[in-house]
């Protein structure tokens, strides 16, 4: 794998850092290979399938129903299929698709080896993974070990004090309650659903953890026969044909205990001071980020690359989900004896960027990714997710376009959520119809704040009542009212949409460029940023170089790229733009006069024509 650095070169007689940007005018950032002195080298690495990945998420119950129950299911993903190789995709992360009681909609799992029946059965997973291997896609299955359903089969006979399964969750038996009768909660430690993360017993006599709802008691991975048993779920789908895992809520797997087994208060935070039940109403110390969770996800990557070593066949992939901070983040690529995961999912722009964000936080969010980073790793961003409100709401249907160029066009991995390529946005789901466990635990009048209902509504397939999605009026959440001109069908027939800009991006990601190039990042001003992309031959007057132009501006702005790289011919191709620009795809225009709208974004190629084709004069840039 080849090996990365960070270069930062400060001008305009600013010297600053840009993880503390105060009013550096230009920043240049260079991500490039450490083999650049051999230039051939740039733009004839060899990369594993995963490496210049584009992975699309699928919400199974949203995405295709087969059957007419409302409901997504297997048979409906895989019928699909095909769009997703259509669009670009190389990789597709199914969200839980096990045996679940649902009461989080699959992220509580009752069956590690059995399908939910409504999604379908053990053959129609298997169908898809035949079609997906025919189509050249890589399955990835979403896989939640921090706890099981309270009916999975372990808790119950965990309930019983079963000898085998007695510490497969996190017991304990509370403390003494001065004024008599039953022991009083092990300690505060709040759910990230609301309340008390501990729940009674009364068959055990004892209280259990659940760091989610009390249906998702926690597994306890200080019990060696857990490791195991979480072991064996891998290597069963990895039988079956799978390409690789996403971890769900990595943080949260080991909780940290007193030496006598008692349960540490957590601190205050200070946030939320008048709602005890919030979890941020405590700093989490003790419930995240244990030490033994990195040596935990060694041991899963080296379930995986067992099984390669043994079978042999492509590289097996794990992503890891985990909400905490840059440098936890950062340790899940593994360092030392511990083996890490290939995209630990980088949240900086999904976590701290909004609709009020500037061209300065986008640029210290990215720079905050790569300058962490360790050397041979590869970078991944994350825009959305059945976690979030979807990219057109959170960061403005105006800036959606801007958003999408920036996911396709930074080096490394980009992650799509299912509908964000035809720029889908939150669907206003009432109190009366919302489903989602985290609205539910609030009230009426803050449940939005909380729900996650909006965006994981039906995909928008074509204009028709029920959108393509099903054949019944009567689906699990509403489908959102704009689907007549928010479609993939109707987006795919009109001249320009975002479902073009998008196809026509990840049809860039696959050129040298974007799959060997170095990133140089200029901040003319607090909003208009400009990155380069760009491969060169052994002669310096060999170049192959996309620019993108993100502008953050509410105002048009005019853009001389002649001034920002003085080499550049004075005519350039526009790869595509914002749909509130007047170029098409294609156009050659003036690289000294780039007009573009406010929060609008455009992305540009030039290539020298002695190493990439015929004269400028000509069509081919």
């Amino acid at each position: 794998m080849k090996k990365f650095i960070i270069l930062l070169v400060f001008s305009c007689g600013v010297i600053q850092s840009v993880f503390g940007i105060e009013a550096v005018r230009e920043c240049r950032t260079t991500y490039r290979s450490s083999s650049d002195k051999n230039r051939k080298a740039v733009y004839r690495q060899q990369h594993d399938w995963w490496e210049r990945g584009n992975f699309y998420q699928v919400y199974p119950r949203s995405f295709k129903d087969s059957n007419g129950d409302g409901i997504g299911d297997l048979k409906g993903i895989t019928e699909k299929l095909p769009y997703l190789k259509d669009i670009g995709m190389i990789g597709v992360w199914l969200s839980p698709i096990f045996k679940s009681p649902m009461d989080d909609f699959g992220y509580d799992i009752s069956n590690f080896y059995e399908i939910q029946p409504e999604y379908g059965s053990m053959k129609d997973i298997e169908n898809m993974i035949a079609e997906c291997k025919r189509l050249g896609l890589k399955l990835i299955l979403d896989f939640v070990p921090n706890h099981t359903s309270n009916q999975h089969e372990f808790f119950k006979k965990s309930e019983q004090s079963d000898p085998k399964y007695n510490n497969f969750y996190v017991w304990h038996p509370g403390k003494t309650n001065p004024d008599g009768g039953r022991n009083l909660p092990p300690s505060n430690w709040i759910s990230v659903f609301r309340g008390s993360a501990w729940e009674w017993s009364e068959q055990r006599q004892e209280y259990y953890l659940h760091q989610f709802l009390k249906e998702q008691p926690d597994l306890n991975y200080r019990e060696p026969q857990v490791r195991e048993e979480m072991k064996s779920v891998l290597r069963f789908w990895l039988n079956k044909g799978i390409s690789g895992f996403r971890i769900d809520a990595v943080p949260y797997l080991v909780e940290t205990f007193n030496s006598d087994g008692s349960a540490p208060d957590e601190p205050k935070s200070g946030n939320v001071p008048n709602d005890p039940d919030n979890p941020a109403y405590l700093t989490h110390t003790f419930t995240m980020d244990n030490d033994l969770t990195y040596e935990i996800i060694s041991e899963w990557k080296q379930v995986l690359k067992d099984f390669t070593d043994a079978k042999g066949g492509e590289t097996k992939v794990l992503m890891t989900e985990a909400y905490t901070s840059l440098p936890k983040i950062i340790e899940f690529y593994g360092e030392g004896k511990n083996l890490g995961a290939q995209i630990p999912f980088n949240f900086e722009l999904i976590s701290y960027i909004n609709k009020d964000s500037t061209g300065v936080d986008f640029v210290r969010r990215v720079a905050n990714w790569l300058g962490a980073m360790p050397d041979g790793k590869v970078a991944n961003w994350v825009l959305g997710n059945h976690d979030n409100t979807r990219i057109a709401s959170r960061l403005g249907a105006d800036r959606a376009d801007l958003y999408t160029i920036a996911l396709q066009t930074l080096p490394g991995i980009a992650v799509t959520y299912y509908g964000d390529e035809i720029g889908m946005n939150d669907t206003y789901i009432s109190w009366k119809d919302t489903i989602d466990p985290a609205a539910c635990r609030a009230n009426e009048n803050d449940y939005l704040k909380y729900s996650r209902d909006p965006a994981r509504t039906p995909m928008q397939w074509d204009s028709s009542p029920t959108t393509g999605f099903s054949s019944t009026t009567k689906t699990w959440l509403p489908i959102n009212p704009n689907y007549d001109t928010i479609n993939v069908q109707t987006e795919s027939q009109i001249p320009r949409s975002q479902l073009k800009l998008f196809k026509a991006l990840t049809s860039l990601r696959k050129e040298r460029a974007l799959q060997d190039g170095n990133f140089e990042l200029l901040q003319n001003d607090d909003n208009l940023i400009v990155y380069k992309r760009e491969i060169r031959g052994v002669n310096p007057n060999e170049f192959d170089s996309v620019f993108v132009i993100l502008n953050f501006h509410s105002t048009p702005q005019t853009v001389d790229l002649t001034k920002l790289y003085p080499y550049l011919y004075p005519l350039i191709r526009v790869v595509t733009s914002s749909l509130s620009t007047t170029y098409s795809d294609g156009a050659i225009i003036n690289a000294n006069k780039i007009q573009l709208p406010g929060n609008a974004a455009i992305v540009l190629q030039q290539k020298n024509p002695l190493l990439f084709g015929p004269s400028l004069q000509g069509s081919d840039f």
